[in-house]
């Protein structure tokens, strides 16, 4: 059909536990079918309630952290890139849920774990000092 010639498949997944071997295997099916690139999709905000209003940094750290193992499982040339969506809500009749401004510190601590390929406390300090904050906290709402 030529299909693979034309289009990069993208994989989305917002879990904080996704399937790490199931996704690559997925990779290589993609692969094989003749798709030479992938993306991959992840969620900074958004995705874990219709009706969150807070954004549990922890929940989309997790999630990063698990693409990353999913990418470095996966042959090097084939990863094209991660898309960070923001989910403003789940369907044009819904509220909004999670506002821009409740997770700007998630999507720092998101776009910060990618960039250094993993979560320290040295890529905490950093986002802190980015952001001016005195105390991040990842495993319980911002206060």
């Amino acid at each position: 059909s030529g299909v693979p010639q034309l289009v990069q498949p993208m994989i989305w997944d917002y879990a904080a536990d996704l399937d790490v071997e199931g996704k690559v295997h997925l990779i290589e099916k993609y692969r094989r079918c003749g798709f030479s690139k992938v993306w991959f999709a992840s969620a900074f905000k958004g995705a874990t309630g219709v009706n969150q209003s807070l954004t549990l940094i922890g929940h989309h750290l997790q999630n990063h952290l698990q693409w990353l193992r999913v990418a470095s499982s996966s042959p090097a040339d084939i990863l094209e890139g991660i898309a960070l969506t923001g989910w403003q809500r789940y369907d044009h009749f819904s509220v909004l849920c999670e506002l821009l401004p409740v997770a700007i510190p998630s999507v720092a601590v998101c776009l910060q774990a990618l960039k250094n390929g993993g979560y320290s406390a040295k890529v905490k300090e950093n986002v802190e000092d980015l952001l001016g904050m005195s105390n991040l906290e990842i495993d319980t709402f911002m206060r």
